[in-house]
């Protein structure tokens, strides 16, 4: 059997032949936006927790110029489709377009062009051409992703400041309020903040944020169970509501707020169910500290564990996990060099990340992806990532433009 372990790809030639293709000219400019892989840190963000994402060097790519008449048009080379759509008539509808349309309704909604920098006439349309290598579907914020990109090509256009934490907040909103998702702000802070060799320690209340060095030696790899979920119709957001139903229960805004022993000391109150996702949350931001702790003093093997803990939480207390996620988590662990693994994202399917030994990252792709497929019958995909940087732009020079 043939296993494809899958490097990332510089889209930026493909994306700027494909816009020459379809509007007869060189782009403007050329922006991208990576998705993550969260290290540790799961279904905390929206309880105000801790987290330690990673952006990973898998992208949105849009290649672009500006449009004066408050026009989008935007092709999808993923999905062969072209949206149009005009910022002073947008209405909902159905697929990715709403993502790039959320964003714009959300940036215009907050009046971003009123900034001193903005243009008079506010946020402008323009024309480009998306594409990506972020897995659709598999806990890897390709949401998150096309959304800050299409916030960096609004901000291009209109002249507007590119502020990490404001923009972020703003695709959160797009997300929560426009395509109807309530998560929190975790994948979109790190899609737009994130710098390249580093996690990003967040907390979710203040938006304060850290950067970590990766420890030497050790390789991030993203394993795809070939499994996906719909995120919208999931049980992703009855789970919110249940950590809200355990906040009320405990007096606070957030499980942020209750620590392990104010949990111990009245967990016996609370419903078996309520009780078991409050466990997770709270034990969940804790790991995240500890995780923290470990690789700011190069502690692999502490890490490692930490990882391994949070996947049991949540199969066992958060009841996110799936039987091909178990069974990649527990393969990964087998292999040689692995030193620690979990599911990763809102789960119910998707991908799993493990920790590895650089010098045998090759080997245990190799054999988790075959060890897999003859488990559950599933062909996977393996990602060795590297961290990225956020949200990022790119101008074309005249030279480029005339090429």
């Amino acid at each position: 059997m043939k296993t494809d372990i899958i490097p990332g790809m510089d889209l930026q030639p493909t994306i700027t032949q494909a816009f020459r293709s379809r509007f007869g000219g060189p782009p403007a400019s050329i922006v991208s936006a990576p998705g993550r892989v969260n290290i540790i840190g799961e279904h905390t963000d929206y309880n105000d927790g801790l987290v330690l994402p990673m952006a990973i060097d898998r992208a949105v790519w849009i290649a672009l110029r500006p449009r004066r008449d408050r026009q989008v048009i935007v092709h999808s080379l993923d999905f062969e489709e072209t949206a149009k759509f005009s910022l002073d008539n947008l209405h909902k509808g159905k697929g990715w377009p709403e993502y790039i349309k959320g964003v714009a309704w959300a940036m215009q909604v907050e009046r971003l062009k009123d900034s001193p920098r903005g243009s008079a006439r506010g946020v402008e349309g323009w024309e480009g051409v998306v594409t990506g290598d972020v897995p659709k579907g598999a806990g890897l914020s390709s949401s998150a992703a096309l959304e800050l990109a299409a916030a960096r090509a609004f901000a291009t256009v209109s002249d507007l400041e590119w502020e990490p934490v404001k923009i972020a907040r703003l695709c959160l909103k797009a997300e929560n309020e426009w395509v109807g998702l309530n998560c929190g702000i975790m994948d979109q802070m790190i899609s737009a903040a994130a710098q390249a060799g580093h996690a990003l320690f967040l907390d979710c209340r203040s938006l304060n944020f850290e950067q970590i060095p990766l420890p030497g030696g050790l390789s991030v790899a993203v394993l795809d169970t070939a499994t996906r979920r719909g995120l919208v119709d999931s049980d992703y957001n009855e789970r919110r509501d249940q950590c809200e139903a355990a906040a009320r229960f405990f007096g606070v805004r957030a499980l942020r707020d209750v620590d392990m022993q104010a949990f111990e000391a009245r967990a016996s109150q609370l419903d078996p169910l309520t009780r078991r996702r409050a466990r997770h949350v709270i034990y969940e931001n804790e790991r995240v500290s500890q995780a923290v702790a470990a690789m700011r003093r190069g502690d692999v093997k502490t890490l490692g564990g930490l990882l391994d803990a949070s996947h049991a939480s949540l199969r066992d207390d958060f009841e996110v996990s799936s039987p091909a996620l178990d069974s990649m988590v527990e393969i990964a662990r087998q292999a040689v060099g692995c030193v620690g693994a979990r599911m990763t994202g809102a789960g119910f399917g998707g991908c799993a990340v493990a920790l590895v030994r650089a010098e045998r990252v090759q080997e245990f792709s190799i054999h988790v992806a075959q060890e897999y497929t003859r488990q559950i019958g599933l062909t996977p995909n393996v990602y060795i990532c590297q961290a990225a940087a956020g949200a990022s732009l790119f101008l074309l020079d005249a030279l480029e433009r005339l090429c």
